[in-house]
């Protein structure tokens, strides 16, 4: 098919102010339940945005660990093209697309580095393997093959061999602290519901607006 043929109807009963929580944490929270309910894969995957050196925009897929008041945390290699840019310019972008419940999230803020503990913490739950993989990877680094993540894995599995696997100190956590939400329901004919929420400047409570399509 050719792709500016291709093209889906989004037959749902549609998103409404009274349908949302005053919170954007709260509805963040009750449509991932129901992306899990809905069996859809990896519903806590996001694509992140960054600035690189050059003020070009860069984008991948992260998973998100938590989504909290203080905003929601991801973890990775501080020396990866993403730790680098985030380090330079600590703002940053997310979207959530949950395409099989024609819904999508927009979260932007600015963006801290995670305490040392708490990436501990989060390290220390990881399968073992991923533990190692976090040395063995020079993540966003040229390599010559795959031969060389193979082999430092496997040097790093000596290496630790039976005793705990400590966090490297160029891996951990950042916290990305919104500003600004937006919740998009896919409707007919493209006349989509999308609602922003987003920090009154003097009271900092979050206001909600609804934006065309």
């Amino acid at each position: 098919m050719n792709l500016r043929d291709r093209r889906i109807q989004y037959e749902t009963a549609g998103l409404n102010f009274e349908d949302l929580d005053e919170s954007p944490i709260q509805q963040w929270h009750a449509w991932y339940i129901e992306a899990v309910e809905a069996e859809l894969p990896e519903p806590n995957a996001m694509a992140v945005g960054s600035i690189d050196s050059d003020g070009m925009p860069d984008s991948r897929i992260v998973l998100v660990r938590g989504f909290d008041d203080d905003g929601l945390t991801f973890f990775g290699n501080y020396n990866s093209a993403k730790g680098q840019q985030l380090d330079a310019n600590p703002v940053a972008s997310a979207v959530f697309p949950w395409i099989g419940l024609h819904r999508q999230v927009r979260v932007r803020g600015t963006v801290e580095m995670l305490p040392g503990h708490e990436s501990d913490a989060y390290f220390a739950s990881r399968p073992r393997d991923s533990q190692l993989g976090a040395w063995a990877s020079p993540q966003s680094e040229v390599i010559s093959g795959r031969d060389i993540l193979n082999e430092r894995h496997a040097e790093f599995a000596e290496k630790f061999a039976g005793v705990e696997v400590l966090r490297p100190p160029h891996w951990g956590g950042w916290l990305l602290i919104p500003d600004v939400f937006e919740f998009w329901q896919g409707r007919p004919n493209r006349l989509h519901d999308r609602f922003r929420y987003r920090r009154d400047d003097v009271t900092q409570e979050w206001m909600i607006e609804r934006l065309a399509p």
